[in-house]
């Protein structure tokens, strides 16, 4: 079984990225990308399979099927040491992410079934300079989350959905100073989606949606060195959270087929107290304050405002949105693996009906990261740049 999510893992991503606060990835379909992930209460394409299952019993009676190809291009991330006119920057990156999304047809009278194959987290750090180098010279967290879904219609207002979240992560971490580590894991987890929507009247919309946490049990193994001589490879594990996140959406269509969306989004990023890789053979005590006792994170949880604007028009749907994000990350916590900071995104897209059955669209995020300064006890600098160029293509099709 773990074979098979490692090898979907590999042909799905080449690696994860940091797209929102901390490390966790909403834009997880064209329709996402365009409206800021504002697309909770108002989805009723076969995204609804992810961002609102419970709105899969308002969908028309047909199959729906979507394939979106998503591209992810991460600036260089400066960081300049205060007084003094030296900085470094992390490496450019670009990735390639597929995400899949299907919902059945009715079953019965009330319930539909949906999957949805997309990337809910994960984050690349590259430097190649010190002082990075000593504590990030890579660090990847690759995350592909397969989401079985099925919803149940109460009445011709409410309807609800539940989903089992089965999540494979792989995971890379080096370092290269004096004493050194090369480290490289996997895992399978799960967890479980809750899904509410609610349509009062043929203009207001509600939906809610929860995830829960999932404890990413990365397992694998781990090189230790000092200078070049290796002191241990062996065995190794540790725990990362992937965050439970709450959203409470409502929506208004206007009679000009203008649906205007607000979320707010609830992020309990506290879950993740600390970063502890644990071995199982022993590694010499020179090393164990450096790579065993356990890296104090005591990360916040975080509120995210999103909005969205979708225009329905006879052949083209038009679709624009924003998001203020907010890093979970304390000053005296923040390190060169995650360096994050607050950021405002903007976003828009397109999507033409094709024929009857068919439509393609387009969409693109941009979003733009506040500089910070921080000063703790591994870093006195700013770090700056570091913005992200989302764009996404993709087909839908029902039948």
């Amino acid at each position: 079984m773990k074979n098979v999510f490692r090898l979907t893992t590999l042909s799905l991503v080449a690696a994860g990225t940091l797209c929102a606060g901390g490390y966790k990835v909403p834009e997880t379909s064209l329709n996402a990308i365009a409206l800021c992930a504002a697309n909770v209460a108002h989805s009723l394409g076969a995204e609804a399979s992810y961002s609102n299952p419970a709105n899969m019993s308002f969908m028309e009676d047909k199959q729906n099927i979507e394939a979106d190809l998503i591209y992810i291009g991460l600036d260089s991330l400066n960081y300049k040491l205060n007084d003094s006119a030296s900085n470094i920057k992390s490496k450019k990156e670009t990735f390639f992410l597929p995400s899949l999304h299907y919902v059945s047809g009715k079953l019965g009278e009330r319930a539909r079934v949906g999957l949805s194959i997309v990337v809910p987290g994960g984050l690349s750090k590259r430097w190649n300079e010190s002082p990075a180098v000593e504590r990030a010279k890579e660090f990847t967290l690759e995350v592909v989350e397969v989401n079985p879904t099925a919803s149940f219609k109460v009445n011709d207002k409410l309807a609800v959905a539940v989903g089992l979240r089965l999540i494979s992560t792989y995971g890379v971490v080096k370092s290269s100073a004096a004493a050194s580590r090369d480290m490289t894991g996997d895992s399978i987890d799960v967890g479980y989606n809750l899904a509410l929507a609610y349509k009062p009247t043929k203009e207001w919309e509600i939906g809610l949606t929860y995830r829960s946490n999932v404890d990413l049990t990365v397992e694998g193994n781990a090189k230790l060195f000092i200078d070049t001589a290796k002191v241990y490879d062996g065995g190794s594990n540790v725990a990362i959270p992937l965050p439970a996140t709450l959203n409470v959406a409502i929506a208004y269509t206007f009679p000009t087929q203008t649906t205007v969306e607000f979320v707010y989004e609830r992020v309990n990023w506290s879950a993740y107290k600390n970063l502890d890789f644990n071995y199982k053979g022993t590694i010499p005590n020179i090393l164990q304050p450096i790579f065993d006792d356990p890296i104090t994170k005591n990360w916040t949880d975080t509120n995210v405002y999103r909005l969205g604007i979708t225009h329905q028009m006879d052949k083209y749907t038009l679709m624009a949105g924003a998001v203020k994000d907010e890093s979970p990350i304390p000053d005296k916590t923040l390190s060169f693996e995650l360096p994050d900071s607050d950021s405002i995104s903007v976003s828009g897209g397109v999507r033409y009906q094709y024929s009857k059955n068919l439509n393609i669209g387009f969409s693109a995020l941009y979003s733009m990261h506040e500089s910070r300064t921080v000063k703790n006890s591994s870093l006195n600098g700013e770090f700056s740049d570091g913005n992200i160029l989302i764009v996404s293509a993709g087909l839908g099709y029902k039948f």
